[in-house]
């Protein structure tokens, strides 16, 4: 199944959270943090201006970006836990 989402909203894959702490302990489940870093895979049209003129998103899919801790929504497609974010609540591009 594939989304496209609305309006201002993105699809963010959220990247796997660390397994270790930088001194080795292999933390549990419960111990890890929510993911706060992701991968677009989907990207809506944009806002919908007052003028009918659509506002652009400064994302595209394959962007690697950092989102609010528990911004958006989360759901499950085809095995794949995804996040549904408004533009808005992403923070920044994460840039080599």
């Amino acid at each position: 199944m594939s989304l496209k989402p609305l309006d201002d909203r993105v699809v963010v894959e959220p990247l796997t959270a660390e397994a270790k702490t930088a001194g080795g302990i292999v933390l549990p489940e419960t111990a890890k943090e929510k993911p706060q870093r992701g991968k677009v895979v989907a990207v809506g049209p944009g806002r919908l201006l007052d003028s009918g003129d659509r506002h652009p998103i400064a994302l595209s899919v394959g962007d690697e970006v950092l989102f609010a801790k528990y911004g958006g929504t989360e759901i499950e497609i085809d095995g794949k836990e995804v996040k549904i974010l408004r533009e808005a609540d992403i923070l920044a591009k994460v840039t080599a």
